[in-house]
């Protein structure tokens, strides 16, 4: 593959958001809808040069395309700043998940938004707006991922940001979805501060911010002690914003006032997989700082299992599954923070296309009942079989139910964790059991028993719509098996040794592991069954029951509260805020009005010598020249 087209990749969806914005909507608004085929496009065509790009780096020796920089800055003093990409077993595999996905949730999106508009005007409704900034946000992505240098990344890490608030406020004239927008904006920007001062702090004591370089020096020993370990710190810090890891992750759930795609896409393979990326692309860092390591791995562990609690209980379908993205993610952290760069990109991969289905299919739910509640759905399984089929397949993928996809990824990462965190190997396993039991709540209340809704016509999702579903539902299944023998382990730089869980298919039983997390995950469903299917127990007793428990996972641990009471409005709007205030009254304003008053004050008085009365200003001009006369006589005199 030349390696001018890698450019090409991330420039094409750009170019859409370009036609988009400046062609179709000033001057072709009667049509529209040309905006969807336009972003369809320009993602396919991406897609393509990424599958080549695939197979030149799976044909290549050292699993690397090299891509010549290109000058950008050019400063006197030596410091020079190049555009430079990088095209290696991480970007080519990370270009096909995002791309992939995008791809789906754009063609799902043509019948989703045709839902939405109807025959409504198309400047009311934001229609050329959306696959514009759809068009955007996938095209910083694959600049982040491709990125050589952190500066670089970084321009396209706060795109993704930037897209990010476009997206999830694009229904700005609510409310809520406008709040939610500045809230994700806000609260990434405080972990995006963390990644700044790592990128400053490693430039002003290594001299460079290129991404291999520092590999390098990290290799040779040139980069360690306190300097690597606040620098991986600092950009963990970042992903823990953008990956909604605690304690930054509370603007994730209310993202789902975003349009469901855009939560699919979002959720799936953009804005919560760049920070699993960013740790990945920088893990010879990481793996030379036990301790930044080790905080990875405690704040993925503890963060999947905090998150999966919160989806016990929450009756909006998207929400449940978001609090299921941040416990995944969770997962992911963890794996990497065990040591397992390559597991923990599997995982990932693997998550991609189960959780962009589950919600494409919460999507279509939706666009049957009206709602998102799932105490107002039920009984959809036979009106929606479609959605129904592919909702199954991506809950028991998720769950971890062999042989599907989760279960290759999810069960091999714990054996990782098994070898290298003992303890946070136990709370993961505790996550397998409560993820099971959500997932299928969510399932069982949707799609079994009676329609509990108010909508009289029920029917399945257009076809444009379930397409994409049944793709992404083949994928949720057999994704996993491209690991069966260790092959994506190794192409990724890991050992392919597969803990023994990968020697076939029928590997599971070379290794006790994966019958236990089975079981759990078996015992969740049989749980959620009893509970929400079969309704042998009552789900209302076990909340009586466990009351205490339902209203703090129910109410979020009061983080919300503890951010908007304590840190917002006590911390900061009574506290800092007022002293600055104090401070900017009494210091600044009261020097600048003194000098002020003092002016005011001297002109007072010179302006008393203003009569008007012309006798006065001749005896002043009179005592004047007498004045500069006898100060003549006396110095001449002298």
């Amino acid at each position: 593959m030349p390696h001018q087209l890698v450019w090409v990749i991330f420039l094409l969806p750009f170019f859409s958001f370009a036609v988009n914005a400046l062609v179709i909507r000033p001057y072709l608004s009667h049509r529209h809808r040309l905006s969807g085929y336009v972003t369809i496009g320009a993602i396919g065509g991406s897609l393509v040069l990424s599958l080549w790009a695939l197979r030149t780096v799976l044909g290549s020796a050292d699993h690397n395309l090299p891509v010549p920089d290109v000058s950008w800055v050019v400063i006197e003093n030596g410091v020079n700043i190049n555009l430079g990409l990088i095209m290696d077993s991480l970007s080519a595999v990370m270009l096909v998940v995002v791309l992939v996905v995008s791809l789906m949730v754009q063609v799902y999106s043509l019948g989703y938004m045709h839902v939405i508009t109807g025959d409504r005007d198309y400047s009311a409704t934001g229609y050329v707006r959306y696959f514009a900034f759809m068009s955007l946000f996938t095209g910083f992505m694959l600049g982040l991922i491709l990125a050589d240098s952190l500066l670089f990344l970084y321009v396209f890490w706060e795109g993704v940001g930037l897209s990010s608030y476009l997206l999830i406020g694009f229904w700005f004239h609510r409310p809520a979805a406008a709040n939610a927008a500045k809230k994700a904006f806000i609260v990434t920007r405080i972990g995006d501060f963390g990644l700044l001062l790592a990128i400053l702090y490693l430039y002003l004591k290594v001299g460079t911010v290129d991404i291999l370089e520092l590999h390098a020096l990290a290799a040779a020993g040139a980069l360690t002690g306190v300097v690597l370990t606040w620098a991986a710190v600092g950009i963990f810090a970042g992903a823990v914003g953008k990956s909604a890891q605690f304690p930054l992750h509370t603007w994730l759930p209310d993202a789902m006032e975003g349009p469901t795609p855009v939560s699919a896409l979002i959720h799936a393979a953009t804005m919560v997989a760049a920070g699993v990326f960013l740790v990945a692309r920088m893990f010879p860092l990481f793996e030379h700082s036990p301790q930044a390591l080790t905080t990875v791995a405690v704040i993925g562990g503890f963060t999947a299992i905090f998150a999966a609690t919160m989806g016990l209980v929450m009756h909006d379908i998207k929400r449940v599954i978001a609090y299921s993205t941040i416990s995944q993610l969770g997962y992911m952290m963890l794996g990497l923070g065990s040591g397992g760069m390559a597991i923990g990109i599997f995982h990932l991969f693997n998550h991609a296309f189960f959780k962009a289905l589950l919600f494409l299919g919460a999507g279509s739910v939706n666009h049957a009942t009206g709602t998102f509640d799932m105490r107002r759905m039920g009984g959809l399984k036979k009106v929606m079989p479609w959605t129904y089929g592919t909702f199954l397949l991506a809950s028991l993928s998720l769950a971890g139910i062999w042989p599907l996809a989760g279960f290759w990824s999810k069960d091999e990462l714990l054996a990782q964790v098994y070898e290298e965190q003992r303890l946070l190997f136990y709370l993961g396993m505790a996550t397998v059991f409560l993820t099971a039991f959500y997932i299928f709540r969510v399932f069982f209340l949707t799609f079994g028993g009676k329609y509990r809704g108010e909508k009289a016509k029920l029917h399945e999702s257009p076809a444009v719509m379930v397409a994409p579903m049944v793709v992404l539902a083949v994928l949720a299944v057999t994704s996993g098996w491209l690991n069966l023998t260790g092959g994506f382990d190794r192409f990724l730089g890991g050992h392919g040794e597969a803990h023994g869980l990968m020697a076939g298919l029928f590997g599971i039983l070379a290794h006790p592991l994966p019958l236990v997390s089975l079981a759990l995950a078996g015992l969740g469903i049989g749980l959620a069954y009893a509970m929400y299917g079969s309704k042998t127990i009552s789900a209302e007793a076990m909340g009586r029951t466990f009351a205490p428990l339902y209203t703090l996972f129910s109410r979020k641990y009061w983080m919300d509260e503890l951010y908007e009471k304590v840190f917002v409005n006590g911390v900061l709007v009574n506290g800092l805020f007022r002293v600055l205030d104090a401070y900017d009254s009494g210091a600044i304003d009261g020097m600048v009005n003194s000098v002020a008053g003092g002016t005011l004050g001297l002109g007072r008085g010179v302006r008393r010598l203003q009569t008007g009365q012309l006798q006065i200003y001749a005896l002043a001009i009179v005592a004047g020249l007498v004045l500069i006369m006898a100060g003549l006589y006396y110095f001449n005199g002298s």
